[in-house]
């Protein structure tokens, strides 16, 4: 895969000059965005996944959900349906997207949860609710130009910078690297434990944010425990395991493992995998299957597997949250 990217090294100007003309487009206001007169959050990257959206996404919803009506928004990539779609007990991870059906499935009591591919259309469906939001998140939508979130949050990952990467079909962005000025609020993601300070001045002088915008730092926060539907058991009490990811970086994942001193085997999977019959016939026939809670939304559907699988929750953790979190309300309060 790596060599086939270096081969189609020449195709990065022509992807590069596209997604420049197409924002600078947007820019000069010859192509339209929609603002709107609510808070309307956008959590997005410049990279092709792997910086942690979902956890950021529950961290605001944390953050919001007593002070406001929430919705999240997403595209709902990998579902087997089309359109606007919300929520119900009815819907599955396959229906709605596993991101999606993992904010359902844990805050369905404080958000409304809906996907739309076209997020203009979707904010509309969610606005004509008869207890309609006050505040959207729009999950993954940087790139989505038609829509003006009143505020970006831009995550790029500790062992993946944009500010060190180029744009696809060689390099991992989405778009040039200019592109993160549309964004409000810098988080890099994924830190290490104990980043020194030398290191995020260091970083912080690679991304050179503009006066308006603000840089954190993130690290996660794994659980002690593994859940299911029925059980919780102490991650420590599982030896050995089977490790089942289908995401976009599962490395931070595997140094916590380490360092906890887990013993497991690891079964690694693309970001977004649609498990197969032969998938799940192989893991039929493991003990234990731990695996992330993006994952289990998928394969808690099957039956024969769901008395062997567990999840390990994680949270986003920010260094000066406290900051953090002011600025992410005084930003909502300037968009009414």
């Amino acid at each position: 895969m790596r060599f086939l990217r270096t081969l189609l090294f020449p195709v990065v100007p022509i992807y590069f000059m596209v997604t420049w003309l197409r924002n600078k487009l947007y820019d000069l206001g010859l192509k339209k965005s929609k603002a709107y007169s609510f808070p309307v959050i956008c959590v997005g990257n410049l990279s092709t996944g792997g910086t942690g959206k979902t956890p950021m996404v529950e961290y605001l919803i944390r953050l919001l959900k007593e002070d406001f009506t929430l919705a999240t928004l997403s595209r709902g990539y990998g579902r087997a349906t089309k359109g606007f779609l919300m929520a119900t007990e009815n819907t599955t991870a396959q229906t709605l997207g596993d991101e999606p059906y993992q904010f359902y499935h844990k805050f369905k009591e404080d958000v409304v949860v809906a996907v739309d591919e076209q997020r203009q259309h979707g904010i509309s469906q969610l606005r004509e609710l008869q207890n309609k939001p006050d505040l959207i998140i729009l999950d993954d939508a940087f790139q989505h130009r038609k829509v003006k979130a009143g505020i970006n949050i831009l995550l790029t990952s500790y062992h993946n910078l944009y500010t060190n990467d180029i744009v696809l079909p060689t390099g991992n962005l989405r778009e040039p690297r200019k592109g993160a000025k549309r964004a409000d609020i810098i988080v890099v993601t994924k830190c290490p434990l104990g980043v020194s300070e030398h290191d995020k001045e260091r970083i912080t002088k690679a991304i050179n944010p503009e006066e308006y915008q603000m840089v954190f730092f993130s690290t996660i926060d794994y659980s002690e425990a593994v859940f299911s539907d029925s059980e919780t058991l102490m991650i420590n009490s599982l030896k050995p395991f089977t490790l089942v990811t289908g995401i976009a970086n599962p490395k931070p994942l595997l140094e916590h493992l380490d360092r906890n001193g887990s013993e497991y085997e690891h079964l690694n999977y693309k970001d977004h995998h649609n498990f197969s019959s032969a998938d799940i016939k192989v893991l039929e026939q493991k003990d234990v299957i731990v695996t992330t809670e993006k994952d289990y939304m998928r394969l808690k559907t099957y039956n024969t597997l769901k008395d062997k699988l567990f999840y390990l929750p994680i949270t986003t953790r920010i260094e000066d949250s406290d900051v953090f979190d002011s600025k992410v309300i005084e930003l909502v309060k300037g968009c009414h």
